[in-house]
């Protein structure tokens, strides 16, 4: 404790020290400066920076609602509340899952367009508009195979555009919420699913505890136990996992 006290005193004396010399400690000095362009090039960054910034504001939105993750982290949350866990894995550690396993599944589509897109703009091949066209094919492909055709039919008939001929014309802005709602309802199927074998054990232990008298004993701290012995005896996680990674086409 005097070891505190002398450290604080200290630096309050050196503070005064510094204060009676005016000195001033420096301080970083960062500005934003509008000017005019010298040439049409300096428009042209300066457009593609503020492109870059929306992409990477709008980077999560992207991320959730045209990969994979949706149904993974629908489908985890469901399981965590089925075994009645509460916070058990954390919120952190399902999310960190999902997003690897959303990397694993979108390994081949994200590949393509590295291949297809991003190499050859970097390497100037392409401009950005063409590399954007390539690049959007992939992501494109693999949305398609996961969407409904009554989910896709519902966007595109409120978006009011022409019937496409084939799926390859439907707009990107109908496809994208018509792959979110199906993701949901994967998620939500998978999901009541793990609920059934969960419910069989909370109705059987509340029946059990009926039976014997103990209606002042909640049901849910005897099944918890069970539940996570079931669990483990039927190697839950590789289950759930391999069975996540094999409902996308």
């Amino acid at each position: 404790m005097k070891m505190l006290v002398a450290v604080i005193v200290l630096c309050l004396l050196c503070a005064g020290m510094a204060m009676a010399q005016d000195k001033v400690l420096p301080l970083p000095k960062v500005s934003i400066e509008v000017g005019k362009s010298a040439k049409p090039e300096d428009v042209s960054v300066t457009l593609q920076i503020l492109f870059l910034m929306t992409i990477l504001s709008l980077a999560p939105a992207i991320l959730i609602l045209t990969t994979a993750f949706t149904r993974i982290v629908v489908v985890l949350h469901f399981l965590r509340q089925a075994m009645g866990t509460q916070q058990v894995p954390p919120s952190q550690v399902l999310i960190g899952l999902a997003m690897f396993l959303t990397f694993f599944v979108m390994a081949p589509t994200w590949s393509r367009v590295n291949t297809d897109a991003l190499q050859p703009y970097l390497d100037k091949k392409m401009s950005l508009e063409q590399a954007y066209e390539k690049g959007v094919v992939p992501v494109r492909e693999f949305m398609l195979r996961q969407t409904r055709e009554e989910d896709l039919a519902l966007f595109v008939k409120l978006a009011n555009v022409d019937k496409p001929k084939n799926r390859d014309d439907v707009p990107l802005h109908a496809l994208v919420p018509a792959f979110a709602i199906s993701e949901l309802r994967i998620g939500f199927q998978i999901g009541f699913l793990l609920f059934i074998p969960f419910l069989v054990i909370d109705m059987v232990i509340s029946s059990i505890l009926l039976s014997m008298g103990m209606m002042m004993l909640p049901p849910v701290l005897i099944s918890m136990p069970f539940k996570i012995l079931l669990f483990i005896l039927v190697d839950g996680w590789h289950l759930i996992v391999r069975s996540l990674l094999e409902s996308f086409h």
